[in-house]
């Protein structure tokens, strides 16, 4: 579940981390009364769950009122990447010393959290040098952790214990709420000398959210998200341009992991579990063709319960009607499997032997 930047910031300020001043507007009157409580200039911020709202114009600086007016209705009718906001924050502005980058993450492949820190803040992380990855075994964040990080970003005096209360605090975070992802960015040093979270990324685990009743009121599923699970299937949506279908939550995760080590980006995941029907897995496709930034559909799929020859029937459907024109790069092994590859073979479908292959092909077509 991909928490908007107000919900993740409520989250992050309920274990003492510093955020701005703000106010959630859903109107312009909301965001009126919240400028004048918290004084101009403001910042208005688009709340979508899409990343890139600064690189498409979707956070806009205000002096005036007037100039909050018309901002307001430009923001509320401006998509990034496909999405339109619901709401808006108001947020104060910040007096930026320096920014900075910290994020704790869940690494699948090596079967533990990892923490991010860099002195660079404010810019996508995979553009970044300078940065430190560590990775964070059970005993959790350690004092010679949290030493090594400042060290290397070269931190001292009240910054350096600053920093390293944020590190304390994000890490308690993300290991309580079962997080995916617990990301900062920026992380500003602010003029009085305090760090403070200018923005907010939280992703959290879907499949532990029963354990946390708290949790349930950030849940707000997208219209395919909605579609996804009334016919019995998880669907993520992300900033990628690779849809990965597979039969298991382990299975789909390790392969994004894959896709990403490859050099692709994954644009969406979808489990459809061990119940899988050609119904339901042609609403699967269905769901991906309208999530138009994809060029590619990679199936990583093993039939122990499920049919193989099911998912290529539906498949075959949904080339035959033109539910999807892009390529799907398959494997396909299992119960069924022969059938399945034999029904594909003179399809758009390309199969493979192994999910290497097929992984390679999504990424450089």
């Amino acid at each position: 579940m991909n928490l908007l930047e107000f919900q993740g910031k409520e989250l992050l300020s309920s274990y003492g981390i510093k955020i701005p001043r703000s106010y959630l507007a859903y109107k312009v009157e909301d965001a009126i009364a919240g400028a004048k409580k918290i004084g101009y200039p403001i910042v208005l911020k688009s709340q979508l769950q899409v990343g890139g709202r600064g690189k498409a114009g979707a956070i806009l600086k205000c002096k005036t009122e007037e100039e909050l007016i018309q901002k307001f209705q430009e923001l509320l009718t401006k998509e990034v990447n496909g999405e339109l906001p619901k709401c808006l924050l108001v947020e104060e502005m910040a007096d930026i010393k320096k920014e900075f980058y910290l994020s704790f993450f869940l690494n699948r492949g090596k079967r533990c959290y990892s923490v991010i820190a860099s002195a660079e803040g404010g810019v996508e992380i995979e553009n970044v040098e300078n940065k430190v990855i560590i990775d964070i075994q059970n005993e959790g964040i350690t004092p010679e952790l949290v030493s090594e990080i400042t060290d290397k970003i070269e931190l001292k005096g009240n910054e350096r214990k600053e920093f390293s209360e944020f590190i304390i605090k994000l890490s308690k975070l993300i290991l309580e709420k079962e997080a995916e992802l617990a990301e900062i960015n920026p992380l500003a040093l602010v003029g009085n000398g305090a760090f403070v979270a200018l923005d907010a990324k939280i992703i959290l685990d879907d499949n532990a959210l029963f354990r946390h009743e708290d949790l349930k009121k950030y849940e707000q599923l997208s219209p395919l998200e909605t579609q996804a699970k009334e016919n019995g299937f998880s669907f993520v949506e992300l900033n990628g341009d690779i849809a990965i279908i597979g039969n298991g939550a382990g299975l789909v995760m390790s392969t994004l992991d894959m896709v990403t080590d490859a050099g692709g980006k994954a644009g969406a995941f979808l489990d459809f579990g061990g119940r899988a029907t050609t119904e339901s897995i042609y609403q699967a496709l269905k769901v991906i063709s309208k999530v138009r930034k994809i060029k590619a559909i990679l199936v990583n799929l093993y039939g122990g319960i499920v049919r193989t020859d099911l998912v290529a029937q539906a498949i075959l459907n949904a080339y035959n009607d033109n539910t999807i024109q892009v390529p799907v790069f398959a494997r396909i092994t299992g119960t069924n499997s022969d059938r399945a590859r034999e029904m594909l073979k003179e399809s758009k479908a390309k199969l493979y032997n192994t999910v290497e292959q097929a992984i390679n092909s999504a990424v450089n077509y």
